[in-house]
């Protein structure tokens, strides 16, 4: 029983990284699929302190520590990931166990600009480093003109992006073997 978690770096309704990531979801073909919530509060250690962790908070760190491995599709926002994507990795960290450590995690981007969000994804992984997750490597999956490449169903349409995440998703499957 593979349960695979996906998380969108971006809060719209018709994000196309929520379309990436379902699109990703779908070509891994896990037994269970869920989608992280990462539309929690900001970080405030005065918050934490107050209250502790935020009940969405663990969930989502549950989330991370029950699946077999992880797909995060993140925007790029002036040049890195987006605030909530940030401020569910900041949260996420402080919740008990570690959940990251040595988790499966493929990670892809869909923008509007002709990059596709590779800067997004290099701050990514600078933001994750600290977690020790086991961030694949490639292939690299960079949608560019993002607004374009998806059909009315949310799929996508180019055929040199499907292989790519096709092998994205291949190797995250070899990798929970």
């Amino acid at each position: 029983m593979t349960t695979l978690l996906g998380i969108s770096g971006s809060l719209r309704k018709a994000s196309t990284n929520t379309k990436l990531m379902r699109y990703a979801a779908a070509i891994f073909d896990a037994d269970s699929f869920v989608e992280g919530d990462i539309n929690l509060p900001l970080y405030n250690g005065d918050l934490e302190n107050a209250d502790g962790i935020p009940a969405s908070v663990q969930k989502l760190g549950d989330q991370i520590a029950q699946a077999d491995a992880v797909i995060i599709a993140t925007p790029e926002y002036n040049k890195a990931i987006s605030g909530s994507l940030k401020n569910a990795l900041d949260w996420v960290s402080r919740t008990k166990g570690g959940p990251w450590k040595d988790k499966p995690v493929a990670i892809m981007s869909a923008a509007a600009g002709r990059a596709g969000g590779e800067r997004s994804q290099f701050s990514l992984r600078l933001a994750m480093m600290a977690f020790r997750p086991d961030i694949l490597q490639g292939p690299e999956v960079l949608v560019a003109d993002a607004g374009n490449a998806f059909d009315e169903s949310g799929r996508l349409t180019n055929e040199r992006y499907i292989k790519a995440l096709t092998e994205l998703m291949d190797a995250l499957k070899a990798r929970i073997r």
